[in-house]
């Protein structure tokens, strides 16, 4: 779960942290004070897109870190998978990112420096959001499997279809690809026997260019290396005017090998001298190695020529060149041979299409079972949530196969008695898609390993025994899962384990938003200006007492 998160220069917010319990915490405060800074600043720890106007004016940095307790199996066996080494004993986890005001973002994962990408793939094995525009997606049928696949508590028949869909669009690309018409077949091998033979042609090995790059440099560098080795050879030999090491080395030797209080020194001697005679040797073979005829320089520089303008054609590196010409060779096999692959094609086809449509019927079957169940625990849900005359019913309809299936799911409602059901988007208000998200949202949370849940203004549309309603059922969803919601309802407020207060202050000219934990008194003063506005009366806070003292 989120114990702490910690907040520094995000818009309004100068610095606050904000100590999170395990049960239902509430953040309340007047419109515009910040309620949804903090749920923006939860959004860039998980790795959301963020901007470079999110970090506070005349601040070089924004600042934001989660401190999480007791995480999951599944969020540890990820980090490991990641690369990041956690205590199992231990079970914490701290994720921090800093953006800068050029909007260039710096993560780390406990410690150890991370990507954005990083934060947002263990961000969504932590902590699960629900805003406003969630409402939004619950409205596109385009979505609405998606709700129904969840639930699913075996996700291979998932699996297993999308993997039988990917041959599928496979083979049919192949098939696309070889009954194309036959000016196109013609042009396309008249390119593949045209590459093919200058690749032939010019016979590329493995490792050639590296080769005659060094064989260029040796060649280049030849005159002064000859300068250097006949120097070398100069000072061992000598000439007419002054005699060489080897000879003075020589003539010490002479005269030290007669003594055999020398013979330590006359060995070194020696050796020097083996030392004088392996150098020329070395010389020698060097002397063979950089002679050439002026015509190789040529050669070279012209098959290198060759190997850069192949490089923009078939592929950087030798490599990639010869793989290029084996494809080619099989595509103008595929081609020369169109008949027998064309009938090999149709065959892998029909094959895959047989298969995956095996795989969207056994598929469609096993939504349709979830989704009559997935219909009466909503109907439950609603009729807690004070909607108990509402219909909900998962729609099939057959479509084109895709990647999902050919299902066409739709979640259809009737909000009176007597009326046929219709789509969400026809006649859903806003109250009552906050009560049905939050329905599905803690049918879900059953089925789900994540720890820590978060609504943004749950009680959007909603008032009075709905919103009462509303508290109880996130009272009770946070008995499992920690709850974090921002809400404007006292009925809602009033159910916390822990309530905060997100409140603007102005200092020096400038604005400061700070969310502080209230106690009992604080939490009558909070409800009762939530209920009554700017005047609390000693009626309001009767009022708010008995709210707070009746959970």
């Amino acid at each position: 779960m989120l114990k702490t998160i910690n907040i520094e220069n995000i818009a309004v917010i100068e610095k606050t942290s904000v100590d999170f319990s395990s049960g239902l915490n509430v953040l309340t405060g007047e419109t515009g004070a910040g309620k949804s800074i903090v749920v923006d600043s939860i959004n860039a720890i998980l790795g959301e897109r963020t901007s470079k106007e999110l970090v506070r004016h005349g601040a070089d940095n924004a600042f934001v870190s989660a401190y999480f307790e007791e995480i999951s199996k599944s969020v540890s066996d990820k980090l490991k998978d990641m690369g990041f080494e956690i205590d199992d004993d231990d079970a914490s986890l701290l994720l921090s990112r800093k953006i800068s005001s050029a909007g260039k973002s710096n993560c780390k994962i406990n410690g150890k420096p991370a990507t954005v990408s990083m934060l947002r793939e263990i961000g969504s094995y932590l902590v699960n959001i629900h805003g406003q525009h969630d409402n939004q997606a619950l409205l596109n049928p385009d979505f609405q499997y998606r709700y129904i696949d969840m639930l699913f508590d075996d996700k291979s028949i998932i699996d297993e279809y999308k993997k039988s869909f990917k041959k599928l669009i496979s083979a049919r690309r192949k098939l696309k690809t070889l009954t194309t018409d036959e000016a196109d077949k013609d042009k396309r091998l008249e390119l593949l026997e045209y590459q093919i033979k200058e690749l032939e042609d010019a016979d590329i090995k493995i490792g050639e260019k590296e080769k005659l790059s060094k064989r260029k440099d040796v060649i280049m560098k030849s005159a002064a290396i000859s300068e250097a080795l006949n120097y070398a050879l100069l000072c061992i030999n000598g000439n007419d005017d002054f005699s060489g090491a080897k000879s003075l080395s020589d003539d010490a030797f002479n005269k030290l090998i007669s003594f055999d209080e020398t013979k330590n020194i006359s060995d070194i001697f020696a050796e020097i001298n083996d030392n004088f005679e392996q150098i020329k040797d070395k010389v020698e073979e060097l002397f063979a190695e950089i002679d050439f005829v002026p015509e190789e320089l040529e050669q070279i520089e012209e098959r290198l020529d060759l190997l850069y303008r192949f490089s923009t054609k078939y592929g950087a590196t030798e490599e990639e060149m010869i793989a290029f010409l084996e494809n080619a060779k099989i595509e103008r096999n595929s081609i020369l041979y169109c008949d027998e692959e064309l009938e090999r094609l149709n065959a892998i086809y029909d094959e895959a299409f047989d298969e995956t449509v095996a795989l969207a019927d056994k598929l469609s079957y096993s939504r349709k079972k979830i989704a009559e169940k997935f219909e009466k625990q909503v109907k439950d849900e609603l009729e807690f949530l004070d909607m108990p005359k509402l219909q909900f019913i998962v729609s099939f309809d057959k479509g084109n196969l895709s990647s999902t299936g050919y299902d066409k799911i739709e979640f259809l409602i009737s909000t009176n008695p007597g009326e046929p059901p219709k789509p969400l988007s026809k006649i859903a208000s806003g109250g009552e898609l906050s009560r049905i998200m939050l329905a599905i949202k803690n049918i879900l949370s059953y089925n789900d390993t994540i720890d820590t849940l978060i609504f943004d203004e749950i009680d959007v549309g909603v008032s009075g025994r709905a919103s009462q309603k509303i508290g109880l059922k996130l009272k009770s969803v946070s008995k499992n899962t920690q709850v974090i919601c921002v809400t404007h309802s006292a009925q809602i407020a009033s159910n916390a384990d822990e309530h905060f207060l997100i409140q603007k202050e102005f200092s020096d000219d400038k604005t400061f938003t700070k969310v502080a934990p209230l106690d009992f008194e604080a939490r009558k003063r909070e409800l009762a200006r939530i209920m009554g506005g700017m005047e609390i009366t000693d009626t309001l806070l009767k009022s708010a007492e008995e709210l707070l003292l009746s959970r």
